[in-house]
């Protein structure tokens, strides 16, 4: 499969980070080599038929007084599609980029963003005027248009005092005003920072548009999550002390029974965050958390674990290794580089480390005869291989 990339000409990726990336939105007019779109409609409504799947339908009425939306959720029964109207309705399917090997290889281009903050791919399709409604993200996403067109408005930044209209599933603005707008072709890129105000609305039918967005976790997110991982690993007998710290007047009087004092303040705060502020045990959840599966019921891991000889046998047929969509990263302290995959660590040695950097920047895995004789990088491709994190490159 020939992976999409962008010409250098039409998109300067130090240009954008400095001047765009998490600043202000950006149009991308069709920056790539080749453009062609990766999913039919028919392949993505199938996918919303599916049980385990996660998919939204979107439609809306207008009336003199205001505008009618409705959610249904997925899965989206097959007979559902021929009873829609012919506009005014969009169909969302979450992370695609987990079931199509094409969809997946969009992410490759936007590799110079870290694999930990990316997310995934959601595919809309949208019938003419079909839309979601003005609303904002708290992440950054780049919109890609696959097929037909879509007219793009961006508004101002909100945050968490912007009305919204009353809805229980979708966060649409109680007032929105455009401060530009752009229609998009198919292979344009619209870039959207955090919290700007959009509207996406398909002009004409077969409209579809990939959305990859990025991880942004939230301070409340990392404290609960951190602490918890903390908590955790901690025992009922790790209390307060304060055996000898206790002082007193000559004449053994507290000087006020009802004072908390500030060394006994300075103990509860040491307790209290100590194990908190450990970076080593911080590093290693971070790399787990940071990597965990968002949707771990996709299930990639083979019917059958394989033995070493097994999988020797098979990468000797010349089959190479790719990700299925899983999520890599590493962290490198100082000799010691530690991979992380799914939300499973995995140590490496300075002989594994380049076998893990490579898994981490590249999406299939070439085998060659220094692998094939390494029993080291055999047995963390098999451990990968066998918790569903790589699957053998002519896997469905």
């Amino acid at each position: 499969m020939q992976l999409p990339a962008f010409d250098k000409n039409r998109f300067d990726r130090a240009e954008f980070l400095r001047a765009y990336w998490q600043q202000k939105p950006l149009l991308i007019k069709n920056p790539w080599l080749a453009w062609s779109n990766p999913l039919e409609p028919d392949e993505l409504a199938g996918l919303a038929c599916e049980d385990e799947i996660e998919s939204r339908l979107i439609t809306h009425s207008q009336s003199a007084q205001r505008q009618r939306w409705q959610v249904e959720h997925g899965p989206i029964p097959e007979a559902r599609f021929s009873k829609l109207p012919e506009q005014n309705w969009t169909l969302l399917v979450q992370a695609v980029d987990h079931y199509v090997l094409e969809v997946a290889a969009l992410i490759e281009p936007f590799r110079f963003i870290p694999n930990w903050r990316i997310d995934d791919v959601m595919v809309s399709y949208a019938t003419d005027n079909g839309g979601v409604g003005p609303h904002f993200d708290q992440y950054d996403v780049f919109l890609i248009q696959g097929l037909g067109q879509r007219r793009w408005q961006v508004g101002a930044l909100c945050d968490r005092d912007t009305p919204l209209l009353p809805h229980d599933e979708l966060r649409l603005l109680e007032q929105f005003e455009p401060l530009e707008e752009w229609l998009l072709e198919p292979g344009d890129i619209l870039y959207l920072p955090p919290r700007y105000a959009h509207n996406g609305i398909a002009v004409g039918g077969d409209c579809m548009t990939y959305s990859i967005g990025f991880r942004a976790p939230s301070r409340a997110d990392l404290i609960g999550h951190w602490s918890d991982h903390a908590i955790a690993q901690l025992h009922d007998d790790d209390r307060y002390s304060d055996a000898g710290a206790i002082e007193t007047s000559n004449s053994g009087q507290t000087s006020n029974p009802g004072e908390i004092s500030g060394a006994a303040l300075a103990q509860a705060q040491r307790l209290a965050t100590e194990t908190l502020l450990d970076s080593s045990a911080f590093q290693q959840w971070f790399g787990k958390f940071s990597t965990a599966r968002k949707y771990p019921e996709i299930d990639q891991r083979p019917e059958q674990s394989l033995t070493t000889a097994e999988f020797v046998k098979i990468l000797r047929e010349a089959a190479p290794l790719r990700n299925p969509a899983s999520r890599f990263a590493f962290i490198r302290n100082d000799a010691q580089l530690t991979l992380f995959v799914d939300g499973e660590a995995f140590p490496c040695d300075a002989q594994l480390a380049p076998l893990a950097e490579l898994i981490c920047a590249h999406p299939i895995i070439p085998v060659d005869a220094a692998l094939l004789t390494s029993a080291p990088s055999l047995a963390l491709l098999l451990a990968l291989y066998n918790q569903g994190s790589l699957v053998f490159e002519d896997d469905d």
